[in-house]
């Protein structure tokens, strides 16, 4: 999918705008518009492929979107922030702000493309182009945006397309309802097609061999959870960041649009 992180053509922003404090997620407490101690000269991760066994799992769940590549390459036209230090405050700020929007243009073109959503594919498409017009401002107007009004609006559209996609099991009570109290639950082999895991914690719960097909993920925290063997086969709103953030293993059936990342191999070998 489009709206994906490359960090060869991005400055490393999200390892120098963002904070974070010393947790289960992070090895220790970073101050925001602070590079990272393991960001190099060349911005790139010294430790990348060590994060997880290294205390660096919220970098590993962590997704811009394809905001840092278009942060450092559009916005700023190549400008980086270690040659113009003028710009780094700015940088910092923007870069967040267009992280949001680009979240909202991944979900927004996840949604247009289903073919459940044909009869509000026209709001679909408006919302994404109106959207994508909001990341092609100047910075200053970038900084102006009420984001918290624009995702509202967004939000309504993804929620119909939810409600679209899991018709066929509204009528289950427990299915329809926004779950989020499963953290650590053990729902081996359940079958949990067309639940409603928004903003769900799944932290370490047992989905081995479950049923997620037509699952509404979005927001749901997937950290440690267990997918090996489970069917996530038209789930919507997956994130490949909340895929690599869980454990997996060959015959985790997943969407299209994400991928197996490589530990899951290596945590089976």
């Amino acid at each position: 999918m489009k709206w994906q992180s490359d960090c060869e053509k991005c400055f490393g922003l999200c390892c120098v705008a963002l904070p974070y404090a010393k947790s289960a997620d992070f090895a220790f407490d970073k101050d925001a518009g602070i590079p990272c101690r393991n960001l190099g000269p060349d911005y790139r991760c010294s430790i990348h492929e060590q994060l997880r066994d290294t205390g660096f799992h919220g970098c590993v769940s962590y997704e811009c979107f394809g905001a840092g590549q278009h942060v450092s390459q559009v916005i700023y036209e190549g400008k980086d922030w270690r040659e113009h230090a003028e710009l780094s405050s700015q940088m910092y700020t923007v870069f967040p702000i267009v992280q949001q929007l680009h979240e909202m243009l991944y979900y927004l073109a996840q949604a247009r493309d289903l073919e459940e959503t044909k009869d509000i594919h026209a709001p679909l498409q408006s919302a994404l182009d109106q959207t994508l017009a909001l990341t092609r401002l100047a910075p200053d107007k970038i900084l102006a945006i009420d984001v918290s009004a624009h995702r509202a609006a967004v939000n309504q559209l993804l929620l119909k397309t939810s409600e679209i996609v899991r018709k066929d099991f509204l009528h289950h009570p427990k299915k329809s309802k926004a779950r989020q109290d499963l953290l650590g639950a053990n729902l081996k082999g359940a079958d949990l097609r067309g639940a409603n895991f928004r903003g769900a914690l799944l932290i370490a719960t047992n989905l081995r061999s479950a049923d997620l097909r037509y699952v509404d993920f979005i927001g749901a925290d997937l950290r440690d959870a267990d997918l090996s063997g489970a069917n996530l086969t038209s789930s919507i709103f997956l994130t490949q960041a909340q895929v690599n953030s869980a454990k997996g293993n060959e015959t985790t059936k997943l969407p299209q649009y994400v991928q197996a990342p490589a530990h899951w191999l290596n945590e089976q070998a």
